[in-house]
């Protein structure tokens, strides 16, 4: 990932957490609980999971808290001050989590370490999308699930008012809350552009390491979880 937006994510860390919960109203949350479900780690032991673009550790924490004992987490993201956060929040929770910093596109990790791997909004902020597909298959088991939870662009009448919502008002508070608008309006625009859908399917079965895919709409298609069962 480039400098610039390894800068840009460490300049808004200490918003970050609030920024999420006032701008989608705590929804995020209830999409990243349905990743939980989706992995289907429930009565399993000695599960190892990898969550990567953690960045202030929510979708790991929240692995960590419904499986603590059954469920080894590691998470992995670029940005110091990211992680830092992350770290403390595991800490006040006693949660065990192996926090490191990493690309995404280039895994320090051995073939078939893991059982599931995951990825919560940072697959479209990394430099090759195909390229962190096939690490995060790569890493996992064969058969095991990869989980991809990212925004997508609603459809009919609902679209005209989140892109309202999205392209005004989501620049504007992330510049007054974080003191930093070009990020909100990156977030935002890459948001914008990034393939959802059938065309992110069409990405997932270009790598040929799946053997089963589907997808799943979230509030309207908003945002969109995709998971692919490793070949």
């Amino acid at each position: 990932m480039s400098d610039k937006i390894r800068n840009m994510f460490s300049e808004i860390a200490g918003s970050y957490d609030l920024l999420n919960d006032i701008l989608s109203f705590g929804i995020h949350r209830r999409w990243k609980n349905q990743v939980v479900r989706l992995a289907e780690v429930s009565g399993k032991t000695d599960i190892k999971l990898l969550d990567l673009a953690t960045g202030t550790g929510d979708l790991a924490i929240n692995f960590k808290k419904k499986f603590k004992s059954t469920c080894a987490v590691t998470a992995v993201d670029f940005s110091e001050k990211m992680l830092a956060i992350a770290k403390e929040k595991a800490r006040s929770m006693n949660l065990e989590i192996d926090f490191r910093q990493g690309d995404a596109t280039k895994l320090n990790f051995e073939d078939n370490s893991f059982d599931v791997s995951t990825i919560a909004f940072g697959i479209r902020n990394v430099d090759s999308v195909v390229s962190c597909l096939n690490e995060m298959s790569r890493v996992v088991k064969s058969g095991s699930k990869v989980i991809v939870l990212e925004f997508g662009q609603p459809k009919g009448l609902f679209s005209e008012l989140y892109t309202i919502y999205s392209k005004y008002i989501i620049p504007y508070l992330g510049k007054i809350i974080s003191k930093n608008f070009n990020a909100y309006n990156y977030l935002q625009d890459s948001s914008a552009k990034f393939p959802c859908g059938g065309e992110f399917i069409d990405i997932m079965q270009s790598t040929g390491k799946f053997s089963e895919i589907f997808y799943q709409q979230l509030s309207f298609g908003i945002a969109f979880i995709y998971v692919g069962k490793t070949v």
